[in-house]
């Protein structure tokens, strides 16, 4: 027999509680492509993040373009807490986000903007 050892950290222990429970893990998206960014200088310090995720495509009907993310947004938090790839961002994506009003913010122009999207469960899950 072959053994694995998985450590048991807080991702880990929602999927497992999600497969116990649903039998599956049904995940939530937003419907970005992104790609991880550093911010200059002066947006670091306006900001108090050395970066974010660049939002290279917003897919057409999907939760983010309702809330109205678009291409060249950079990703600083979503749900309160530091983006800063495309892991931190899954990571809140579980069952319990699904329908779930999720504050977004974002630099756009230079600007920091607030949205909210309501991210739906991912299509083919299960």
């Amino acid at each position: 027999g072959l053994g694995l050892a998985v450590p048991i950290n807080t991702t880990t222990r929602r999927i497992i509680s999600a497969l116990l429970k649903d039998g599956r893990v049904r995940r939530a998206y937003l419907g970005v492509v992104s790609t991880p960014f550093r911010l200059n200088a002066s947006a670091v310090i306006r900001t108090g993040q050395r970066g974010g995720l660049r939002v290279v495509e917003v897919l057409a009907g999907s939760p983010a373009d309702r809330a109205g993310l678009r291409a060249g947004d950079v990703i600083l938090t979503a749900g309160s807490r530091p983006v800063s790839n495309a892991e931190s961002l899954q990571k809140l994506l579980f069952a319990d986000a699904i329908g779930q009003p999720l504050p977004v913010r974002v630099l756009r122009d230079g600007r920091e903007v607030d949205i909210v999207a309501v991210p739906e469960e991912m299509a083919g899950n299960g």
